[in-house]
């Protein structure tokens, strides 16, 4: 069996070269400030190395250097500029597992239980190994793609912060009207001690994935998935209403999985770092855990929002309390469907002989 290359091999082969400067060497070729190169650094999630370890890579120091001439020519001040870092190193880092998994099962044949393409891995991998010779055969398509999605990403998020802004009195409004959602598998805790790891993963990668394709056809942004639960937003309450309806009864039949149960709120909430916070949040996030299988609770602001539409049928259910939230009356959220209208009668068939 080949030897696994190690981590510097890994560095350099992804970095673009090897790590050749001390943590002193990377502050002073960046022109970044010493304690404000160290915060950026631990925000981007990445560990303290030794001073007299060679641990920073020529594309590390011109990241630095960037950070520090944003912060130079006035762009943005040192917390903008942290918060930044924290944001990214964040949402990278995760995406980065979930990118390796995906490459590993491509590189070693895991990928549905199929054969590996018969690209992956080929060629020379320069001792590098199959897993680390695809991720940088693919890295710059991947990189491409990455960097479009993102401006894309961004376009959309500040439409909707101008949109709301420009409905607002205030200049730049801290909180904002939106239709808020969790969508709960059903005995989660359950099914994990039934299946194992790998079934277990699918089922929650079905969940996630068909859940995801849900809510954006349906105009909404998943917030963050949580393995059981998944945590959406979108800016209206019919599109909330249908989003929701479409989880109810449409996760179960497109995967085999459990019911899953929904709860929707509207009204203000605080949009931070990606993520959204507030007592709306809290209400859907309860009315959830009161919803029975396969079914969408919607809080009062929700119904009244809902109220005229003829395609929903919205009906109080019994009040529960809430710790922390008090008394909460929930809705029951169901479509209305209209019977098909009767088709005129066949023509008799003759009897035989007739």
């Amino acid at each position: 069996m080949p030897a696994r290359p190690d981590p510097e091999q890994i560095e350099a082969a992804l970095l673009g070269g090897e790590a050749r400067h001390t943590r002193a060497e990377a502050v002073r070729l960046s022109g970044a400030p010493p304690e404000f190169a160290g915060r950026v650094w631990r925000a981007l999630g990445f560990p303290s190395r030794g001073e007299d370890a060679a641990a920073f890579t020529d594309s590390d120091v011109e990241a630095l250097r960037t950070a520090a001439d944003l912060l130079a020519d006035g762009k943005v001040d040192e917390e903008a500029a942290i918060r930044l870092a924290r944001s990214m190193g964040q949402t990278m880092a995760r995406l980065a597992e979930w990118q390796t998994s995906i490459v590993s099962n491509l590189a070693f044949g895991r990928d549905g239980g199929g054969d590996a393409p018969e690209t992956a891995g080929a060629g020379d991998d320069g001792g590098l190994g199959p897993l680390v010779g695809l991720t940088r055969e693919l890295l710059p398509d991947v990189e491409k793609l990455l960097v479009h999605i993102w401006r894309r990403q961004l376009a959309a998020s500040s439409a909707r912060r101008l949109a709301f802004m420009e409905s607002s009195d205030d200049a730049a409004p801290t909180y904002f009207p939106l239709a808020v959602g969790f969508a709960d598998l059903v005995s989660f805790t359950n099914l994990s001690r039934e299946l194992d790891e790998v079934e277990l993963a699918e089922v929650v990668e079905g969940f996630e994935s068909t859940a995801t394709d849900i809510v954006s056809s349906g105009g909404g942004r998943v917030v963050k998935t949580l393995g059981d639960e998944v945590f959406f937003v979108a800016n209206t309450p019919r599109q909330a209403a249908e989003i929701a309806l479409r989880l109810s009864d449409g996760v179960a039949t497109d995967i085999e999985v459990p019911d899953v149960r929904v709860g929707v709120a509207f009204g203000p909430i605080l949009a931070l770092l990606g993520d959204v916070f507030g007592t709306t949040v809290n209400r859907a996030s309860r009315l959830t855990s009161f919803a029975r299988p396969g079914t969408v609770l919607i809080d009062d602001a929700m119904a009244e929002q809902l109220e005229g539409e003829s395609a929903l049928q919205v009906a109080a259910v019994r009040p529960r309390h809430a710790h922390g939230l008090g008394r909460l009356q929930p809705y029951a959220l169901r479509r209305v469907f209209t019977p098909a209208p009767a088709t005129s009668a066949s023509p008799a068939t003759p009897a035989p002989g007739a």
